[in-house]
């Protein structure tokens, strides 16, 4: 998973930004109601939505927003439906890119996703086409700030944690999807607040890029990412220090 701290630190300091618009509300409050739809509105036995509203509550979303998402996605109030939809493809550099979506229409997402691959030079690919290319890890982002050293190590080693890496102002805990729950709860109950906990896909290799290469992958990423049904996007490019200095001053 080479580069993926990297790629973290641009994705953050986007979500701040994000954050701003309220495009992190919107993205998180289908992410909540698709969690009530499929595993019930009560936190304590369905992991997904504890994990959503968490989220939610560390993006500072009202506390009414979070239980009309609930309601609405365990049909206690009227909404749309969400279905999960993945799409796969190519950026410049033959970087990998799987984009993972909520959606209320399959097609016109479809054919945003599309359009803007094209637009970025990139292309979809067929279905399985760079799936395996990812893996599935949990991952829980803290600040160095936030606690000692030590003190995070331990939380992190004793409930499984794979990995843990120091990059860029933050300790990065990276395990297995099935000891994220836990991983999260214990941080949660030592008092350590965290800036991102998630299962997502991370890269099983990565394809380094020059600047130019990067800029372009990055402002497909974004592109993706701004669009309202993309969930999350994961791609396989590694950058080095002086070009993630050179791409922040751009954000």
């Amino acid at each position: 998973m080479s580069g993926h701290s990297k790629w973290n630190t641009i994705k953050r300091k986007k979500a701040k930004v994000d954050a701003q618009r309220g495009k992190t509300f919107t993205k998180l409050i289908k992410e909540i109601s698709v969690a009530a739809r499929e595993g019930g509105g009560d936190q304590d036995s369905n992991p997904r939505l504890r994990t959503a509203v968490q989220n939610a509550r560390e993006s500072n979303m009202p506390v009414a927003n979070v239980e009309r998402a609930i309601k609405r996605g365990t049909g206690e109030l009227p909404g749309v439906t969400y279905e999960s939809c993945t799409f796969e493809g190519y950026a410049v550099g033959g970087v990998a890119v799987l984009v993972e979506s909520l959606t209320d229409n399959r097609n016109r997402t479809t054919a945003e996703v599309r359009h803007l691959f094209s637009k970025h030079g990139g292309h979809l690919g067929e279905p399985n086409s760079v799936s395996y290319m990812f893996e599935n890890k949990g991952l829980v982002v803290i600040g160095q700030s936030a606690a000692e050293e030590d003190r995070i190590y331990e939380i992190a080693l004793e409930n499984g944690a794979e990995d843990i890496r120091s990059e860029a102002g933050v300790f990065e805990v990276i395990c297995a999807p099935e000891a994220f729950e836990e991983i999260r709860e214990k941080f949660i109950d030592a008092g350590i607040s965290w800036q991102l906990a998630e299962v997502s896909l991370h890269p099983k290799t990565t394809i380094s890029l020059d600047l130019e290469q990067a800029k372009k992958v990055i402002k497909l990423v974004n592109a993706l990412e701004d669009n309202d049904d993309v969930q999350r996007v994961s791609a396989n490019f590694d950058i080095s220090d002086d070009i993630l200095e050179e791409i922040e001053k751009e954000l």
